[in-house]
């Protein structure tokens, strides 16, 4: 029997916040410092938003790229940078593990402004299934690990604002950050 968590023993949990630093990388000019700091981690939690798209046929690229660490989250806005040749290689790069979750679809979204391939990524969804963690959602598997929800009230809102809202940005946060707390949990307890 694995381990499986309901609505509304979900619903019930305390909410998470994340309590470190947010920094927004909205201008090419921030770019190099972000990634320079960031090449310097073993793992990274990695996550991206796209504005939500109401009419059929139409896709929006992806807006926002998030990248944490244990205690900073950095929010690259492509929206407004495009997609910067330092923040390529750091996707490619295959000495950093970047842990995220439903990986399939990010990947697709971004196809769409890179032809590099990203390296040394861990879909979650995948590496929990070892631990015996049936539920496969970010919400559902932080809620098992953690006994914390995840609140996913931003998840439709509009990621090329002209600013992002504080709501937006811990929500950005806590999903790149859960993705890399689960993992660094899992592999520590179960060595």
């Amino acid at each position: 029997m694995g381990l499986t968590i309901t609505k509304q023993q979900l619903a019930e949990l305390e909410k998470e916040t994340f309590d470190g630093e947010i920094y927004i990388v909205d201008h090419p000019s921030k770019v190099d410092e972000a990634v320079a700091y960031l090449s310097t981690q073993p793992a990274l939690g990695f996550d991206t938003e796209t504005k939500p798209a109401f009419k059929r046929g139409q896709v929006n690229n992806v807006a926002l790229l998030q990248l944490s660490t244990e205690d900073e989250c950095f929010l690259f806005r492509l929206n407004k940078i495009g997609y910067p040749d330092a923040l390529e290689k750091l996707m490619s790069n295959d000495t950093i593990k970047k842990i995220g979750l439903s990986l399939r679809d990010d990947f697709a979204a971004l196809r769409k402004r890179t032809g590099r391939r990203p390296e040394n990524f861990i879909d979650l969804q995948l590496f929990v299934d070892k631990f015996g963690i049936e539920d496969n959602s970010l919400q559902k598997i932080y809620a098992i690990i953690f006994g914390k929800k995840i609140s996913k009230s931003q998840r439709l809102s509009n990621w090329e604002a002209a600013e992002l809202s504080p709501a937006q940005q811990s929500y950005a946060a806590i999903d790149a950050w859960a993705c890399l707390r689960i993992y660094n949990h899992l592999t520590k307890t179960n060595k």
